[in-house]
């Protein structure tokens, strides 16, 4: 079968015993970077040699009827160079391939960085959502920026150390000054840092970039507190403006709270001719 297994994201220590067990007797080992996962296991004390094959965000599509075809006759475990494979490391391809084609699959569960950061991060957990890496162009980041700026879930981000200066200012741009963010760095090594504070003050304190694995969480917008009239009639402004009404119900519903389908009905009764 295919096996997939979380790796540390940082203290070698919280490689679980299923993990370690793995490593020591799986026949084939498919890792993001084959000269990371040989770190690991000499870290672990691991002298098992296994068949090691590259597989990252470039060659998957490429590797992965090789790699299930190795699956219909031994274990192949699959790791990514820290933390969960597919949550923005290779492995989601392989694993719907792995569906399709019939393929068993299990998941050694360990460490992530997003429910770490998350955790730690001092802001609501019930519902977040994960955005993995904003665009690296600054056009393209502003924009999506804008399109989350109203998003009431908790949102999770990655982020290099060098473009994390750049992605605050234009958080902050886009979401407020005072929204409230964490930036948790170097999780669960050494020199682990969480952050808290404003999205502008924390623009300003990391102006220059950071070092290290960084994960950014902010604070969901505030829902808009307003009555079915008003969400009614922004509803009909957004349509005149040009929004279809689906659109226009959905934009509302999500920066009041209110119902979607009820915005949608009372904006369509508010348009049948009296």
């Amino acid at each position: 079968m295919l096996v997939l297994a979380a790796t540390p994201i940082g203290n070698l220590g919280d490689a679980t015993r299923r993990l370690t067990e793995a490593l020591q007797t799986a026949p084939v080992v498919v890792a993001e970077d084959t000269r990371v996962v040989q770190r690991l296991m000499a870290g672990l004390g691991i002298e098992h040699r296994p068949r090691l094959i590259s597989m990252n965000d470039h060659n998957e599509r490429d590797r992965a009827a090789e790699i299930l075809e190795l699956a219909r006759e031994a274990d192949v475990l699959v790791v990514s160079d820290a933390g969960m494979p597919t949550v923005s490391d290779p492995g989601y391809r392989l694993v719907v391939a792995a569906i399709e084609a019939g393929i068993p699959m299990t998941l050694l569960p360990g460490p992530s960085a997003v429910p770490t950061a998350l955790a730690l991060s001092g802001l609501p957990t019930d519902r977040f959502v994960f955005e993995g890496f904003a665009p690296r162009k600054p056009g393209e980041r502003r924009s999506a920026l804008a399109a989350l700026a109203r998003e009431p879930r908790t949102l999770v981000f990655f982020e290099s150390p060098q473009r994390l200066g750049g992605f605050l200012i234009d958080l902050a741009a886009a979401f407020g000054a005072d929204r409230r963010v964490a930036v948790c760095r170097e999780l669960t090594k050494m020199f682990e840092e969480i952050v808290r504070g404003g999205a502008a003050e924390l623009a300003e304190r990391f102006a220059d970039g950071a070092r290290g694995e960084i994960v950014v969480v902010v604070e969901g917008a505030a829902a808009v507190m307003v009555d079915l009239d008003e969400g009614t009639r922004q509803v009909l402004a957004l349509t005149a403006a040009g929004s279809r009404l689906k659109d226009a119900s959905a934009e509302v519903a999500a920066a009041t709270g209110l119902s979607r389908r009820e915005l949608y009905e009372a904006a369509l009764a508010a348009n049948r001719p009296s």
